[in-house]
This record gives structure tokens, C-alpha cells and sequence, in this order.
């Protein structure tokens, strides 16, 4: 028998992904590039024994078992095999993989993309494959690439028909800019009405602005965002990372139909935002919004405090409920300065569901302790 447990990060794209030139490779129409986040905080983690006992291959996600012939699974599990070493034992044994995610999946904060990065990393442990399979976890979701990797990251579209060149780089690892903080402000952790897939597959089919964006407007954005996280330049990276942002959403509703995934809350976080930077007199907190509602705000460590008591004011917590999740978040009452030059008015309490905070964190990461798995020794989940 052998068994590997993994975990792998989160990642928060600041320049989108968005639109896919090929279905089956998943292959993007433009470059992206993202933050790999703490796994501390936020993770996927799975994993996966063989044993030559096995009678059958298993699959569990959060708990629930799955149907082990999922095209995206088969896909990654075959693309690793395919560079496997054909003696191996391990080889030629049924396997069991489950997998959890310890934050929402499918609400729009990249479960797939840890979940897909996570399973390639440990099948690649467990067929002692060594090098790049980036490409492999592509093959699960096109985000899930960058997961593979900590720290800042670029995943390059590519040129080749195969896909063979549409992997993912480092540009700059964790410890790069260490002031750097992710406030993810989680307005609903339900499942979205529209998934990732659908939603890019319509908009590339429907929007004309979407090769618009993909010819004329990422590249400059790919070297103006890299060029400031080389640079710690807040200024530039926030105001380029929003502007991606609301760009991607634009395109949505560029769609026919349209695909909308921001509510009310989210734009009551975008109008905050913006007037808190004009308080401010500078880009010091930038908001960015994957294919769902909830917010992933950039900022330094040193405007934390002040603005997480702007958001605290805005949106009071519902009682009873684990408001607060991840590192240490500081606890200071608002100046009364601020809310009246802000003119804030506190919505209704619940708007809300929870705030996560945490920063850039490392890449995926093998676990040793027994205690780690999520199987028994007979292949079954643990109860």
C-alpha cells in the first residue's frame, strides 16, 4: 500500500482568466496572473492510497462520494500516468482519493482551482513524477495551473495547438512582499447560479468585447501588474488589479444571455472601496471579484486596521454567528472622523456571511503525519 496527503493554496487572480480558446485542453484566449494564498488559512487537501487490495477506484469530495469517470478527473489521471514509470508497483493498484476543501465550494471562491492543483500534486507524489505538471493541472480547471505554485504567479496561455507551452510560472515567491494582506469579504458561500465553465463558454461564444479585451488590452496589463509586484507598488498593482476586474464582469454582461455574478453587496463593496481610496488620496485597498459575489480586497498590512473598522461600521455582523476567520484581525472602533467625511451608513446587519483574512502563501505541500489522511488503511473514508 502507499498513500500521499496533500494540501494546496487557494489562488486570487488579479489579472483574469476568462474565455477559453480550446474546450477539451482548456486552453485560455489570454495570459493571467494570481496570488497563491496561506494554506494556514485556506486549502484544498486530499488523499490518495493505492493498494494492490483495492477491487475498485473511489472518489470523495467533501465528504460525498463521486462518480469516478468525470472527464476533468479521468483527464488528470491519465495525463500523470502517462509520465509514470510503467514498473512501478503503484502502477498497476486501484486507487482511493478523497478530497475536502476547508472554505465554500463552487460559491465563486476557487475551490476547483485547489482542489484540481491539490489531486495533480499528490498523484504526482504517489507516481513519483518529478518536474512540470502545471500543464496536467490545467487539465482539471485552467485556475487550478497557478495553484501549483506559491507566491505570485503567471500562467502563460501559449501558442501551441497541444498546450504543451500553456503552463504556469512564478513570477515572485511568497515571501516577495511580505506586507501584502487578502481580505476576502464572503458575501454568500452558496453555490452560484452560473459555474466558471458555462459562464466562460457563453461569453466566448456571445461577447464581442471579450477578443477586445484578449488582443488589445491584457498584455499591457501583464507587464504593468508584474512590474509592480516586482516593484511593491501598491498604487499601480490596485488600480490595474480593479480595472481587471471590473473588466472581466463587463465582458459577463457582455454576454447573451448575461452572466451576473456580482449582487448588491458587491457593489456596495466597490463604491466603499473607491470612496475610502479618495479619503485616503491614493490606491490603498483594491477589490477584485472571480465568478461570484464575494470580494478578495488587496491591501498592506498597515491599512488594515483602519479599514476593516470601515467595514465593520458598514456591514455589522450578524450575532451567534464565526464572523471572523483566519489570522488575527486588529479590533479598532472607527473614527467618528471618518464617518462623517465618508458620509457612512451602516446597512442592515448579515449582508455579510463572514470575513476571511489571511496573506501570500506557499505552494502545495505534502503531509506526513498518519493523523493527516482522510482514508482508513482499507481504502475508506475516515468517519
Amino acid at each position: 500500500m502507499k498513500v500521499v496527503t496533500c494540501v494546496a493554496p487557494v489562488n486570487i487572480a488579479v489579472i483574469k482568466y476568462w474565455g477559453k480558446r480550446d474546450e477539451e485542453l482548456i486552453l485560455p484566449i489570454n495570459d493571467s496572473i494570481s496570488a497563491s494564498l496561506s494554506t494556514d488559512i485556506m486549502c484544498a487537501k486530499t488523499t490518495i492510497m493505492a493498494s494492490p487490495l483495492f477491487k475498485e477506484n473511489k472518489f470523495w469530495l467533501n465528504g460525498k462520494e463521486q462518480t469516478f469517470d468525470s472527464p476533468r478527473l479521468s483527464n488528470c489521471i491519465k495525463a500523470i500516468r502517462a509520465r509514470c514509470d510503467g514498473a512501478l508497483p503503484q502502477f498497476t493498484w486501484n486507487i482511493s482519493i478523497c478530497s475536502e476543501n476547508n472554505f465554500p465550494t463552487a460559491a465563486g471562491l476557487a475551490s476547483s482551482a485547489a482542489g484540481y492543483a491539490c489531486l495533480v500534486y499528490a498523484l504526482a507524489q504517489l507516481y513519483e513524477i518529478k518536474g512540470e505538471i502545471s500543464d496536467i493541472a490545467r487539465l482539471g480547471s485552467g485556475s487550478a495551473c497557478r495553484s501549483i505554485y506559491g507566491g505570485w504567479v503567471q500562467w502563460h496561455k501559449g501558442d501551441l495547438p497541444t498546450g504543451a507551452d500553456s503552463i504556469a510560472t512564478q513570477i515572485a515567491p511568497a515571501d516577495h512582499w511580505p506586507e501584502m494582506r487578502i481580505i476576502v469579504l464572503v458575501v454568500n458561500d452558496c453555490r452560484k447560479k452560473y459555474s466558471s465553465t458555462s459562464g466562460m463558454k457563453k461569453t466566448t461564444e456571445t461577447s464581442t468585447l471579450i477578443q477586445h479585451r484578449a488582443k488589445n488590452v491584457v498584455d499591457q496589463r501583464i507587464k504593468t501588474i508584474t512590474k509592480a509586484i516586482l516593484n511593491k507598488d501598491f498604487e499601480s498593482f490596485a488600480e490595474t488589479t480593479m480595472k481587471d476586474s471590473n473588466q472581466m464582469h463587463a465582458i459577463c454582461m457582455d454576454t447573451f444571455p448575461p452572466c451576473v455574478y456580482m449582487n448588491d453587496t458587491s457593489h456596495a463593496i466597490v463604491n466603499l472601496v473607491h470612496s475610502y481610496n479618495e479619503y485616503r488620496k491614493g490606491q490603498k485597498v483594491a477589490y477584485t471579484f472571480d465568478a461570484g459575489p464575494n470580494a478578495c480586497i488587496y491591501l498592506l498590512q498597515s491599512e488594515v486596521e483602519q479599514f476593516i473598522s470601515v467595514v465593520n461600521y458598514v456591514f455589522p455582523q450578524l450575532a451567534g454567528v464565526e464572523y471572523y476567520r483566519g489570522l488575527s484581525l486588529p479590533n479598532k472602533q472607527l473614527d467618528q472622523k471618518i464617518v462623517a467625511e465618508l458620509r457612512l451608513t451602516p446597512y442592515e446587519a448579515g449582508m455579510l456571511k463572514y470575513i476571511i483574512y489571511t496573506k501570500v502563501g506557499a505552494g502545495p505541500q505534502e503531509l506526513d503525519h498518519p493523523s493527516e489522511h482522510l482514508l482508513q488503511d482499507n481504502g475508506l473514508l475516515k468517519q
